[in-house]
């Protein structure tokens, strides 16, 4: 995906913060969230790939999840464009990396042995 500001395809069109504007507080914000955090974490596995929101099982409500969708692309963790009807999602990594190296790493590592540690 690219790192382009807003994406628009007519009517529409997404907002998402340029490079520069994305902050880490909001950033930190959008992964504190166990839900955010494990879309994420299927964004960061599945590397490059466009992911459409029916990709992600979440045990939530639709309404939530399209919450949940929009906190993590307006903090600029992700990028969403629409492909016909289908709104995709991609891990904004390399805006990420370049503001914050190390931090998406070290986040994604961490929620691993987390889960390794509960789940086991």
């Amino acid at each position: 995906m690219s790192t382009a500001a807003p994406q628009s395809t007519g009517s529409r069109a997404l907002a998402h913060p340029a490079r520069e504007e994305i902050r880490l507080e909001a950033v930190l914000h959008a992964l504190s969230d166990p839900m955010r955090l494990a879309v994420v974490r299927e964004m960061a596995a599945a590397g490059d790939a466009e992911l459409s929101c029916s990709a992600f099982e979440l045990p939530v409500t639709k309404s939530t999840s399209t919450h949940h969708f929009r906190v993590l692309r307006e903090s600029g963790v992700i990028e969403q464009v629409y492909r016909g009807t289908a709104k995709l999602n991609g891990l904004r990594r390399a805006d990420l990396d370049a503001l914050f190296p190390g931090l998406i790493d070290r986040v994604l590592d961490a929620a691993a042995r987390q889960a390794a540690r509960l789940d086991g």
